[in-house]
């Protein structure tokens, strides 16, 4: 039994900078239904959070969430499970789980101590790694395996109707990575590499040894060289950067390809539908199936979760500053103890 019916949880009352962030005393959550109280040992820091924090405002109006103050962020965690709700029967107090909780909710609340989670969005934690590697993998991995693999869900994005549908990748595919080096860049590499295909890694210079390590084929200094000048003939694009100079990467793609834009931007959708170039997206969903199929790349060596650092919770304030100084090499984690 724990003693106190309180935890340690990182909210915001308010929207703004990194500061906005305050280590707080709250409730530990209930367990409803099919859930399972996880005790956190580390939670993921990704692009959602700060977009949370901040309000949004890197969307437009229409599309911006409404955040219930006061807010704690976080969706990806790693840890061990403390209790089951009745209906429960696949998971047992002191298993260890990992994955992506309630996204793309918002209601998840991972920067805690404890996490109440649906049964079905945990999976077993890799048993190669700590729990910090671990809290590094399911949103990242998981956008990476629906854009590139398997989407495995019905659900659309928010730019487009349909489901988005994954090109068959292999020996004769080359796929250009934008931003290969963040989070879900860095996972792409290493699928992309582990169906086959041929490719090309677009990242700043000083990440060059780290993707070269990860399989890729060919590395392009963003700072130095634009790569729509450079590389042409592209099955596929994953754009995990995007903005208002998307739509330079359909020069670089053939007739036929695709681009995966990750996040909202300018990409001339109807100069892409003039060159025969398919614009195509998902919104990521947790899938307890395909963190086991990625539990079992890292368990077999063909897969590594990137750590570009990691912070105590009570300094998520500095992990949200680390992120906004930006050419992030794999993942920001925080680490609860």
């Amino acid at each position: 039994m724990m003693a106190s019916r309180t935890m340690k949880a990182v909210q915001l009352h308010e929207h703004g900078g990194p500061e906005v962030l305050l280590y707080e005393d709250v409730p530990i959550p209930e367990l409803g239904s099919g859930e399972v109280l996880v005790r956190v040992h580390a939670a993921g820091a990704n692009p959602p959070d700060w977009y949370a924090r901040a309000g949004f405002t890197n969307m437009p109006q229409e599309l911006r969430p409404k955040l219930s103050l006061p807010f704690t962020p976080g969706s990806d965690v790693s840890g061990v499970v403390e209790a089951v709700a009745a209906d429960v029967h696949d998971l047992a107090p002191g298993d260890e789980v990992f994955g992506l909780v309630r996204f793309p909710s918002l209601t998840s609340r991972a920067y805690a101590e404890y996490v109440a989670a649906p049964a079905s969005d945990l999976a077993r934690k890799p048993s190669r790694i700590d729990h910090v590697h671990a809290a590094g993998l399911p949103m990242a991995g998981l956008t990476a395996w629906q854009y590139l693999i398997e989407n495995g869900h019905p659900s659309p994005s928010l730019w487009q109707s349909t489901p988005h549908q994954p090109m068959q990748l292999g020996p004769r595919t080359t796929v250009l990575i934008n931003g290969a080096a963040g989070g879900i860049g860095h996972f792409a590499v290493q699928l992309a590499k582990w169906k086959g295909a041929r490719v090309i890694a677009v990242a700043s210079g000083p990440h060059e040894a780290f993707l070269r390590e990860l399989g890729a084929d060919e590395f392009i200094d963003y700072t130095k060289t634009r790569a729509e000048e450079v590389v042409g003939d592209v099955d596929l694009v994953l754009d995990t950067v995007g903005g208002p100079d998307g739509h330079r990467f359909l020069r670089t793609v053939k007739r036929g390809g695709a681009i995966y834009p990750v996040f909202f931007g300018e990409y001339h959708r109807e100069e892409a539908a003039a060159r025969g170039i398919t614009l195509s997206g998902t919104q990521v969903r947790s899938s307890r199936a395909q963190l086991a199929e990625l539990a079992g790349l890292l368990d077999a060596g063909k897969l590594r979760v990137g750590i570009d650092s990691s912070f105590a919770l009570a300094e998520a304030r500095r992990a949200h500053e680390r992120a906004a100084r930006g050419h992030i090499q794999g993942k920001i984690v925080l680490t609860i103890t």
